[in-house]
């Protein structure tokens, strides 16, 4: 795990839980309007059906309920930063873990009524600096909530991807939150100012070493939108396959980032 000497922006904790409400509203919503054949298509996630991505998301925020029942640890341990690094160990214990709820609950609506359930009121008074002992490591709640919207955000996408015409929106908290913690962690990974990394409108880093400019345009720049960025970092799409579709531009030697993508697996 790259060791996370960035100090983490702040996010508005107020803002953070009303997009992690609002964004699993909005695939509770569209999951309730799946159909059975709908439910079994393929997604891009290896031996996953739609009805088992749709069971992931809900695990996604039961952890933020589960872990609020658990005792709490004398202190946080894992920073907001450290976290994208963190996950790749668990990937398949969280694959295990999802093909075996979705296989418990094959009504889909029901499993969604209660997650939100259990999250809304787990929510309801909840303290930020409350730690978590979450299995990627103790964590506040304040920080653990930002974290759920790259999840929600990452597999709304994977859903839309999945199903035709779903077009399950994205909250713009939510969409801003995982964009900028994933631009972020990037810094983390390649620290340095040699290269700029631009994802309008919701984030800008400097990153890579080299010369680090000063004044004016910097000789190493990449550009591209949040969801391309997203896709980029969480391995949904190649650097090649993003800059030789035009979704990504990039200029100057030290403008490829190709070694260093995706950050989470």
């Amino acid at each position: 795990m790259p060791p996370a000497k960035k100090r983490a922006r702040a996010y508005d904790p107020v803002k953070i839980r009303a997009a992690v409400l609002a964004q699993f509203g909005n695939v509770q919503r569209a999951v309730g309007t799946l159909t059975p054949g709908q439910l079994a298509l393929p997604t891009r996630l290896a031996g996953w059906t739609v009805r088992d991505l749709a069971a992931h998301v809900t695990m996604a925020v039961e952890t933020v309920s589960r872990n609020l029942e658990r005792d709490e640890p004398a202190k946080a341990e894992l920073t907001l930063l450290d976290w994208p690094f963190a996950t790749g160990a668990r990937a398949a214990d969280i694959s295990d873990g999802t093909l075996a709820l979705a296989a418990a609950h094959p009504d889909p609506v029901a499993l969604y009524a209660r997650a939100g359930e259990r999250l809304a009121a787990a929510l309801d008074g909840a303290c930020g600096d409350r730690v978590l002992a979450a299995r990627t490591g103790a964590i506040t709640l304040a920080d653990y909530l930002v974290t759920r919207t790259v999840e929600l955000v990452v597999h709304t996408d994977d859903l839309n991807d999945a199903v035709p015409g779903l077009d399950v929106p994205y909250d713009r908290q939510a969409l801003a939150a995982a964009t900028r913690l994933l631009a972020d962690a990037l810094a983390v990974k390649a620290p340095g100012g040699a290269t700029e990394v631009r994802i309008p409108p919701f984030a800008v880093v400097q990153c890579v070493q080299g010369p680090r400019h000063t004044r004016g345009t910097p000789p190493n720049v990449v550009e591209t939108d949040p969801l391309t960025w997203i896709r980029l970092a969480t391995g949904r799409v190649t650097w090649q396959e993003a800059v030789e579709s035009a979704k990504v531009g990039a200029s100057g030697e030290r403008a490829d980032l190709a070694a260093l993508l995706p950050l989470m697996s």
